[in-house]
């Protein structure tokens, strides 16, 4: 089903159910009782879930990339403990490098697809998976929202952190930093940027919140700052934002992209703006390397 035949108040109650404390049946439930012309109101709520299987567009076997787990020190986190999915380019490296910060449910298929997208581009890539403490992206999206509200949100951000420190530090990598995430990852790499300084080379997040106003001061990177049109509690920030960044001289560009929803990018469902999130895309590998190289 393509999104077109969504009905809009489907999306929006979509958009409670991913961001918020509703599980699958409750949200399958309160669309059911929507109605809608020319439709089932339970199919469209249904189109909108993840379908990961049918959204890889790089193999974990292709010949351009070698992926594999690791395991790393990650001290004031969650456990002391942290594992990420690494992706190279082919080749002996070092790589420029880009951590790939996942939604608010852990490391699933389509972040590693991502990380895979960037290793083919030529960087050196890690996804974190912040649920790995408390024993790992569980397979679900339901059971990953969970665990993921379940964690202290200092701690699994300092374990974010530590991630991109190691990968910064990492043998192949070249020392330069760059992170991309998406939602509750966009946030991130927002609050990385102010975190970090100047060792965070290049940000790229996508329909994340804008971090504390009072710490856009602290921002160094140069950031590429992505938003969907119809994406109302993002956006509220935007202006505020915008203004913090250019009263501080900062180095920025925002793009706002036509006729697309909150999480555009992702693949694997409807909500996915096949032409728009090309576009988006190679905005941001351009940028990391013009700024990574």
């Amino acid at each position: 089903m393509t999104d077109d035949l969504i009905d809009p108040r489907i999306y929006d109650l979509y958009n409670v159910y991913c961001h918020g404390e509703m599980n699958r049946r409750e949200f399958l439930n309160r669309a059911s009782a929507i109605a809608v012309v020319g439709g089932s109101a339970l199919a469209m709520a249904e189109a909108l879930l993840p379908r990961y299987a049918e959204a890889h567009t790089i193999s974990f076997t292709d010949q351009r990339i070698k992926a594999h787990y690791v395991e790393y020190e990650s001290p004031g986190g969650t456990s002391g403990k942290m594992k990420g999915y690494m992706v190279q380019p082919s080749g002996k490296g070092p790589f420029p490098a880009i951590l790939v910060v996942h939604e608010n449910r852990g490391l699933n298929p389509h972040i590693e697809d991502v990380a895979r997208r960037a290793a083919v581009e030529g960087f050196l890539a890690l996804a974190p998976d912040g649920l790995w403490p408390i024993g790992g992206y569980p397979g679900n999206d339901d059971d990953g929202k969970v665990m993921q509200r379940s964690l202290e949100k200092g701690k699994l951000f300092t374990d974010l952190s530590n991630s991109a420190r190691f990968l910064k530090g990492h043998a192949l990598s070249t020392g330069k930093l760059g992170a991309t995430g998406f939602c509750y990852g966009g946030g991130v790499i927002n609050a990385l940027a102010v975190a970090m300084g100047s060792d965070l080379n290049a940000g790229v997040p996508f329909y994340g919140r804008a971090p504390a106003i009072e710490g856009v001061a602290k921002i160094r990177a140069p950031l590429l700052i992505q938003y969907a049109e119809d994406d109302p509690r993002i956006n509220a920030m935007r202006k505020d934002y915008r203004e913090a960044l250019e009263a501080n001289k900062a180095d920025f560009e925002m793009h706002t992209y036509e006729g697309t929803r909150h999480g555009f990018h992702n693949n694997s469902t409807p909500r996915f703006n096949e032409a728009q999130a090309k576009i988006a895309w190679a905005r941001t590998m351009a940028f990391f390397k013009q700024h990574l190289s």
